[in-house]
């Protein structure tokens, strides 16, 4: 968070009304420098600066009500144990006019306000900053190596160096005789992972808190060892400037900060962080959450979910996912290829309409299958967000039809796939689309009829090369993973 560069504006821009699939988040996901995202009794929280922050019940939909005390700015928390240990800058990043900031950590047993166990410890200090080195003890990120069960923090701001501390993961304190050490310049609001045998320095270049206006970025470099150096993908030390992009402003929303990463399941992980400024939310800095991917082992900020109309392909052996009905013939004027002379006109071929098939169709019921893509109406399914039947951390759950109709692809109590004439809203019949770190896709409806709770385990599944059911998840098989094409 760098105050120092805020840029008062007195205009106000008026909120353009597009459709739902263009927004980050739903509710009221209004907050700034946000911390990484934490789970608490089903619930997810993130805090902001300034105290308070933001609960989702699904990681869909967002509001205000979470509770930090302690104000300041750029909070990170995480969940060690049986415990949420919270950490915050008092102040700094020109907060007051100054740069002598103070970063502290308080421990809960809970997130949740409503609790009676909520309780946060008194805070404690664990770095400052005097207003004249060259270092600003603000924006916290926390690491819990998970090789070594070490905790560290990355701190510090565009004036001066980011910095490495180590603290320990049972009181909170800085470990006794730690030294700070220097490991960026040129970015602020660090975070730190692990993953595959790297350590990732996650850093925010550019300016904020100027709206439309803010350049904000999210670049990233990566180490061996987590005390650095951090390379960037051309070899740039961070301590240096160096960065690779991760994300930048883009579908009209700008000033991408604060990173944080949640790992929902194995190759199922999603990246947090804010837009300083929606454009299509009257340019409010909201939450964001998008997939995180990894190619060759950098990590690459994934989409959201677009409504369309698509191709569902089995990544088993690129076959399409398609109603079991007979194949029609598309009627065609054939003409030898040796009789053709290059004068003929072209006459472009139409694909098969839907009216052309479906009075041959089953009324009922039609199970599903797998097959040749041909460019038919039975393979060609019209994928739409439904906003009343709440979401999951990064989305919201979809409905599966055949384009043209309401016909709806459906689970069924044998674990089986289907469809059924008409959409209902039925869980069993709303999708969740899930992008994965190798930029495949997962799909798992609501619900199975005849069991209790949200579906998490079962997915639409290749069981063979013409076969699809609802099968466990398994990111190490292509028979889970599914791209959509539009064509």
């Amino acid at each position: 968070m760098k105050l120092q560069h805020i840029i008062a504006s007195a205009s106000a821009l008026a909120a353009l009304m597009l459709a739902s699939h263009t927004r980050a988040q739903v509710g009221q996901p209004y907050i700034h420098d946000p911390s990484t995202i934490a789970e608490c009794d089903g619930k997810y929280y993130t805090f902001g600066t300034g105290g308070g922050g933001l609960i989702s019940e699904d990681g869909w939909s967002w509001k205000g009500g979470a509770v930090r005390p302690g104000g300041g700015a750029a909070p990170d928390a995480l969940k060690i144990g049986d415990r949420y240990l919270i950490i915050y800058g008092a102040t700094g990043g020109g907060l007051g006019g100054g740069h002598n900031g103070r970063i502290l950590t308080m421990w809960n047993k809970t997130l949740d306000p409503q609790s009676p166990d909520f309780q946060f410890t008194e805070p404690i200090e664990v770095c400052a900053s005097d207003g004249l080195e060259d270092n600003d003890a603000i924006d916290p990120g926390l690491l819990l190596d998970p090789t070594t069960g070490r905790l560290w923090v990355s701190y510090g701001t565009y004036f001066g160096f980011i910095r490495l501390i180590e603290i320990d993961p049972k009181t909170g304190k800085r470990v006794e005789g730690n030294k700070e050490k220097d490991i960026a310049i040129d970015c602020e609001a660090t975070d730190l992972l692990y993953r595959n045998g790297w350590y990732y320095l996650l850093g925010t270049h550019g300016t904020c808190c100027d709206g439309v206006n803010s350049t904000y970025n999210i670049v990233v470099g990566r180490s061996r060892q987590v005390t650095g150096p951090y390379i960037d993908n051309v070899g740039r030390d961070m301590l240096e400037g160096g960065g690779k992009m991760v994300v930048a402003a883009g579908d009209r929303k700008a000033g991408a900060g604060h990173f944080g990463r949640t790992v929902i399941d194995e190759g199922v992980e999603v990246m947090s962080f804010h837009w300083e400024a929606d454009f299509d939310m009257g340019g409010r800095s909201v939450l964001a959450i998008r997939p995180l991917l990894w190619k060759n082992d950098w990590p690459v900020a994934g989409e959201r979910f677009k409504e369309g109309t698509y191709e569902i392909e089995s990544e088993r052996r690129g076959y399409a996912l398609e109603l079991a009905v007979d194949f029609v013939r598309i009627p065609q004027d054939r003409q030898a290829w040796w009789r053709i002379k290059p004068e003929d006109p072209i006459v472009p071929v139409e694909n098969q309409k839907l009216s052309d098939v479906i009075d041959t169709w089953p009324k009922e019921g039609i199970d599903v299958r797998i097959g040749d893509y041909m460019f038919r109406p039975h393979q060609r399914w019209t994928i739409t967000a439904v906003p009343e039947a709440g979401g999951y951390l990064g989305g919201p759950y979809y409905k599966i039809v055949i384009e043209g109709t309401e016909r709806a692809l459906a689970a069924t109590e044998q674990l089986e796939v289907t469809t059924v004439p008409t959409f209902s809203g039925a869980p069993e019949q709303l999708w969740r689309i899930e992008q994965l770190t190798d930029g495949t896709f997962r799909l798992l409806p609501k619900a199975i009829p005849g069991r209790e709770g949200i579906n998490t385990k079962y997915v639409l599944y290749s069981i063979g090369d013409s076969t699809p059911t609802l099968a466990e998840y398994d990111f190490h098989s292509d028979n889970s993973k599914w791209n959509f094409r539009n064509q």
